[in-house]
C-alpha cells in the first residue's frame, strides 16, 4: 500500500486497487473514461502479443508464410478456427496448444476491457442504496 509522506494522512482504499472504494462516491466520467481507455489499450497489447506468438509458431513450426501465419493465428484467436491443417507433429501440438491458449486469452482480454465498466455499474448499483445495507 502506498503511504503518504505526512504521518497523519492515511492512504485511501483507492490507492491499492486503482478504483474507488464502496464508501467513496462513483468516479467522475473523465476518470472513468481514462480507466476504460487504459483497459482497452492493455487489451490491445494482449491481443498483439497473442497474435505475434501465434504467427511465430505457425511460421516456424507449421512452415506457413508470414501472411498465412497471420491469417491462421487471427482466425484461431477470434474463435473462427484454423484455415490450414499442420502436417508435422510439432505443428499439430502447437496448433492445439495455441487454440487452447486463445480460448483462455479471449476470456482474459474481455475481462480486462470490461473491468472498468462492470466496476462502475456495480458501484452505481450499491451507491443507489443510499447507505442502506
Amino acid at each position: 500500500m502506498r503511504m503518504s509522506s505526512h504521518p497523519d494522512v492515511q492512504a485511501s482504499p483507492q490507492d491499492v486497487s486503482g478504483y474507488e472504494h464502496v464508501s467513496q462516491p462513483v468516479a467522475q466520467f473523465p476518470l472513468f473514461l481514462r480507466r476504460q481507455l487504459r483497459s482497452i489499450a492493455i487489451g490491445l497489447v494482449f491481443i498483439v502479443v497473442a497474435l505475434v506468438a501465434g504467427m511465430i509458431g505457425y511460421h516456424e513450426l507449421v512452415g506457413l508464410s508470414w501472411v498465412d501465419s497471420y491469417e491462421n493465428a487471427a482466425m484461431i484467436l477470434s474463435g473462427m478456427g484454423p484455415l490450414s491443417s499442420p502436417a508435422t507433429t510439432a505443428g499439430k501440438i502447437f496448433a492445439g496448444s495455441y487454440a487452447l491458449f486463445s480460448g483462455i486469452a479471449v476470456l482474459a482480454i474481455a475481462g480486462v476491457i470490461a473491468a472498468p465498466l462492470v466496476h462502475r455499474f456495480l458501484h452505481r448499483m450499491h451507491a443507489d442504496t443510499g447507505g442502506r445495507t
